[in-house]
């Protein structure tokens, strides 16, 4: 069926009537959790926990490392939504469908959205392990998830891209990584199809035009959250380098033990971050 076929506003309606039948309370900020990211969850006071399959209109994560339920619970002090396990246009879902649940989540009153991923980093400067701080990014996916119909309750048709991700969510961080003495660094993500790792011509290709790191995900999200006018911080775990004279080879399972190592810190500068920024 053509995604142009379908009700999209009246599927997000489903969901989020649905998810409020299970939530005493609803928060405005929500995090995704990307690959080996997933353990953030450790630190959630959880009050609600609901699998996407349960979810009326929800995709199902089918990647390893993307446990597939929505969180409800105290990170901290803040009352947060957590998405652990994303979809990824790689698994065959079209981009409404990858971004369906950040739409969701607008529709549940979150105003601030958090992502995270895994990368592969071309900066020369950047290290396995190391954070990276998404400062803007570049579309390459071969569908844009405003293509179609645009609902205008949900955003207007030419949005703007700017500042997609929040200036001030950015320094708030770098803050509390100094203050932490944690090493981030700060970059452009290219956001690709995949599901292939790069070559290194690609690698080489995707730095020349402006990236820092590369992954399969993140970029549709942002661009829907902010198509909502949602706030939107992003965070890169660099799991692999590619771009110089050699690439090593690199596997899913590489990725996971990269992501995994990083957590703490990640969680850390996250953690942090949720409870001391003030909602615009």
């Amino acid at each position: 069926m053509q995604d142009d076929n379908i009700n999209w506003l009246e599927r997000i309606n489903q969901s989020a009537d649905f998810i409020k039948t299970k939530v005493s309370h609803l928060p405005t900020t929500a995090i995704v959790l990307g690959t080996g990211l997933g353990e953030l969850v450790e630190h959630i006071k959880m009050d609600v926990d609901i699998p996407y399959r349960d979810i009326p209109n929800f995709p199902v994560s089918t990647v390893e490392g993307h446990k597939g339920r929505l969180i409800f619970g105290y990170l901290g002090n803040k009352y947060i939504m957590a998405m652990q396990g994303r979809f990824h246009y790689y698994e065959g879902y079209s981009m409404k469908e990858v971004t369906f649940p950040v739409r969701v989540m607008h529709a549940l009153g979150v105003k601030t959205l958090f992502v995270s991923n895994a990368s592969g980093g071309m900066n020369p400067n950047f290290k396995i392990g190391d954070l990276m701080i998404i400062t803007d990014h570049i579309n390459l996916f071969p569908e844009h998830p405003l293509r179609g119909h645009n609902y205008s309750e949900l955003g207007p048709r030419f949005p703007a891209m700017d500042e997609p991700y929040s200036h001030r969510l950015i320094a708030k961080a770098k803050e509390i990584a100094r203050a932490h003495d944690i090493r981030v660094v700060e970059g452009t993500y290219v956001g690709v199809q995949g599901p292939t790792f790069e070559t290194p011509a690609e690698y080489r290709f995707f730095h020349v035009i402006g990236g820092d790191a590369v992954g399969m995900s993140t970029v549709p999200e942002v661009i829907v959250a902010r198509h909502m006018d949602m706030e939107v911080f992003g965070i890169s775990v660099i799991t692999d380098l590619g771009g110089g004279a050699e690439v090593d080879k690199v596997s899913h399972e590489d990725v996971q033990k990269a992501a995994a190592a990083a957590e703490p810190r990640m969680s850390l500068i996250m953690k942090e971050l949720i409870n001391q920024f003030q909602e615009l």
